[in-house]
């Protein structure tokens, strides 16, 4: 029952961070649509962990290449994400207000997408597999 728990709680935690995109996006003193693209980075931040954790051995080593490039990758996917509104905001394509609230949503998915590999990324009984 305790991942029935964390997989409502982390289907409500995304639900809120894609609300806080749509309305930087979609607010009528705001109106501009280009902060969607932060989708694409929704997408792209998983990969390189998925890859490193398929490619790289089990055994329980403090430091593997493999997975500290796919951090390195992940990282930077990830600035990226939050850098973009703040470029849109700066070249006055998007208000700042909707910055924000882009910001706001990016901090939410991200941290839903860590809890996601938190609760169901260990290698133990329950894992995200089962789903």
């Amino acid at each position: 029952m305790a991942g029935v728990k964390a997989l409502v709680s982390l289907s409500f935690s995304g639900a809120l961070g894609l609300t806080f995109l749509m309305l930087g996006c979609a607010l009528e003193q705001f109106g501009v649509y280009w902060p969607l693209f932060v989708l694409i980075f929704y997408v792209l931040s998983p990969i390189p962990t998925f890859i490193a954790r398929r490619l790289s051995d089990d055994t329980d080593s403090t430091s593997n290449a493999c997975r500290e490039l796919a951090y390195f990758f992940t990282t930077g996917i990830v600035v990226s994400a939050f850098g973009l509104p703040v470029v849109l905001a700066r070249k006055q394509i998007i208000l700042w207000g909707a910055c924000g609230l882009v910001m706001a949503g990016n901090a939410v998915i991200f941290l839903t997408i860590l809890g996601f590999f938190i609760v169901f990324g260990g290698g133990d009984d329950f894992s995200w597999e089962q789903w």
